[in-house]
């Protein structure tokens, strides 16, 4: 269970990210994704920052994460900026895809098709 200082730095860490994102984002990875920061998680020791991305239009996502990668010292140097005044030490980043937003479209799609196919398994009682 995260800490309460686990809790604001991952925040923090979340906020800035994204805003360098938004500045930086097409220099990385290009104008056609659309990359956002769904989570952050801190290790107990503030060594590493787990970022959790959400990434939309486009088919190829790791893709992304692999151009991330590439860029990884730029994209530390430019949150260190943003945050080293207020951290001893710059966490390193790590990048994962979070597909909770597909997978909710997924089951949506599933329930939408169940619907349709009347196999919602509803009784008679709530037909009439």
């Amino acid at each position: 269970m995260a800490d309460i200082r686990q809790k604001q730095v991952s925040e923090m860490i979340k906020r800035h990210f994204s805003v360098l994102l938004q500045q930086e984002g097409a220099y990385i990875y290009g104008t056609v994704p659309f990359v956002t920061v769904t989570n952050v998680k801190m290790t107990p020791d503030f060594n590493t920052a787990k970022i959790y991305l959400s990434i939309f239009n486009t088919e190829n996502k790791q893709e992304v994460i692999l151009e991330m990668e590439h860029q990884y010292v730029r994209l530390k140097q430019a949150l260190a900026a943003r945050i080293g005044k207020r951290m001893r030490r710059m966490p390193e980043l790590q990048f994962y895809i979070d597909d909770t937003l597909d997978e909710m479209y997924q089951v949506d799609t599933l329930f939408q098709r169940l619907e349709a196919d009347n196999q919602m398994g509803r009784g008679r009682e709530e037909e009439e």
